[in-house]
């Protein structure tokens, strides 16, 4: 799951002829580039090594997560919902009157949206949103296009957004009467966005887990919350008549 901020439309969510570039949560489904989680309760003064590590184990027992992400460049705001399940998840994009939406179940994807959201939040040309109207359309499980979605928009995709330790430092606060970690790193400029600034608060205890995670330049602002950790995801697939072949819009 990548940052939004930065993102260009095909790499928003969506697909070229023989490959699939996953939502962002979509984000993750969206955690700006990078997430960690915190140490234990007692654990104020570890250090960003023994953090990740603890992270790895605390997010490895969560069957399921809510996010909410909004993202504020000038006046647009562009918004995601997303449950994200071990095996399943559901994604949902907004910006202005542009949407989007994505599913994953153990056998297919699915990806539909109107006809803005098609092309400014997907991808798709306007003769292949055209093409898929209304409908939704599917990628079967095995397909390259299906892996590459369930990959970024399930829990297990959360594992390989850990920042390196170094440059990653960690501090308590206080919030709601209640100790919290607190996580800064910057994201390294590069030929195509800016250095990123990124302050993530986690819980402290034996289930230490993200609370929320801004990111943010001096032109725009990412912010993601985390709740309902541990939930159950389910997928509820669309008529097989309201789906259309991946192969068929964009092959």
């Amino acid at each position: 799951m990548l940052s939004m901020l930065y993102e260009t439309p095909s790499s928003v969510c969506v697909m070229k002829a023989s490959h699939i570039t996953p939502p962002i949560v979509l984000s993750a489904l969206a955690l700006a580039c990078s997430m960690v989680v915190a140490a234990p309760a007692g654990a104020a003064s570890a250090s960003p090594t023994s953090i990740l590590s603890a992270a790895k184990a605390a997010l490895a027992k969560q069957s399921g997560v809510h996010l909410v992400i909004s993202v504020k460049s000038g006046k647009n705001t562009t918004t995601e919902v997303a449950d994200l399940g071990k095996t399943v998840g559901v994604e949902s994009v907004s910006s202005g009157s542009a949407k989007a939406t994505v599913e994953i179940s153990a056998t297919y994807g699915y990806m539909g949206g109107n006809s803005s959201g098609l092309t400014s939040l997907m991808g798709l040309t306007a003769a292949e949103a055209k093409k898929l109207g209304s409908k939704w359309m599917s990628l079967k499980e095995g397909t390259s296009p299906y892996t590459d979605l369930k990959s970024s928009a399930t829990i297990p995709a959360l594992t390989s957004l850990f920042p390196a330790v170094k440059g990653t430092s960690s501090s308590t606060e206080q919030s709601g009467g209640s100790e919290i970690y607190v996580l800064k790193w910057t994201t390294a400029k590069t030929s195509s966005t800016p250095a990123l600034s990124n302050v993530l608060t986690v819980s402290e205890g034996s289930n230490a887990l993200p609370i929320k995670e801004v990111t943010s330049d001096s032109t725009a602002s990412e912010t993601t919350s985390f709740s309902k950790w541990g939930e159950s995801v389910v997928v509820t697939a669309p008529a097989v008549n309201q789906t259309v072949a991946y192969t068929t819009i964009v092959g």
